[in-house]
C-alpha cells in the first residue's frame, strides 16, 4: 500500500525543515535591531506576495493547455486559492504604515532570492508542468508563523499591534491553505515525474527561503 504523496513530500521536506527554523530563529532573534530586520521583512513579503496571485493565475492558464483529465480540477484549485490570496500585498503595506515606515508609490527593489523564489516557478510552470507551483506552496504555506510571534515581536519592538496584522493572520490562514494544498496533492493522480517535479520545487523553494531569511537577519547592509 502506498502512502499518501502529502506524506511522502513532507518526509522529504523535513531534511530541509532544521535549516529553515535556524534561519527563522536567526531572523526573529532578540538582540541587535529586530525593528529594522521586521521591517525588511515586511518589504520582502511584500515584494514575494506581489507575485503570488500572477504565479496561480499563471499556472491555472498553463493547466488549461494540457491534456490530462484531471488539469481543469488543478485549474480551478489555482484559480480559488488566487481569490484568497488577493489583497494581501496591501495587507503588508498597511503593516509598513503602522510601523511608522513611509509607503509611497515608488517600491524599493526586490531583494535578488525573492526574484529568484518567484521566478523559478514561472519557470517551472511554462516549462515543466504546473503542478511544481504546488511544491513551492507547500513551502510557503508550511511556514506559518507561531501563534504567539506576533505578540512577541511586538513586545519586543515596541510598534504597534497594527504592524502585524499580516503576521498575526497568517498563523492561522497558512495552516488551513496548507491543508487544502495537501489534499490536492493526495488526489491528483500525479505521475512520478510530476511528483518530482513537485518536490524538486520544494526542495528548491525551502533552499532559497532560508538563504533570504539570513540575509534579511543580518542587521548590517544588505537591504532596507
Amino acid at each position: 500500500m502506498s502512502i499518501p504523496f502529502s506524506r511522502a513530500l513532507n518526509a522529504r521536506l523535513a531534511l530541509a525543515t532544521p535549516a529553515l527554523h535556524r534561519a527563522s530563529a536567526h531572523l526573529w532573534r532578540p538582540d541587535g535591531d529586530l525593528t529594522r530586520r521586521y521591517l525588511r521583512y515586511l518589504w520582502a513579503m511584500h515584494a514575494l506576495t506581489t507575485a503570488s496571485v500572477p504565479l496561480l493565475e499563471c499556472a491555472a492558464a498553463a493547466c488549461a493547455r494540457l491534456d490530462d483529465p484531471w488539469a481543469p480540477s488543478l485549474a480551478a484549485y489555482f484559480t480559488e486559492h488566487a481569490k484568497e490570496e488577493r489583497g494581501h500585498d496591501a495587507w503588508l503595506l498597511a503593516d509598513l504604515v503602522a510601523a511608522g515606515e513611509p509607503v509611497g508609490p515608488e517600491r524599493p527593489l526586490a531583494p535578488p532570492l525573492v526574484v529568484e523564489l518567484a521566478g523559478a516557478q514561472y519557470y517551472r510552470i511554462a516549462h515543466r508542468h504546473p503542478a511544481a507551483l504546488l511544491g513551492y506552496l507547500a513551502v510557503l504555506e508550511g511556514q506559518a508563523p507561531s501563534p504567539v510571534l506576533a505578540g512577541a515581536l511586538a513586545a519586543r519592538t515596541g510598534l504597534p499591534a497594527a504592524a502585524f496584522r499580516t503576521v498575526r493572520d497568517h498563523a492561522h490562514l497558512d495552516t488551513e491553505h496548507l491543508a487544502e494544498i495537501e489534499r490536492q496533492l493526495d488526489r491528483l493522480p500525479l505521475t512520478s515525474d510530476q511528483q518530482t517535479e513537485v518536490a524538486v520545487s520544494a526542495l528548491h523553494t525551502a533552499g532559497i527561503l532560508a538563504r533570504l531569511f539570513h540575509q534579511l537577519a543580518a542587521d548590517t547592509g544588505g537591504q532596507r
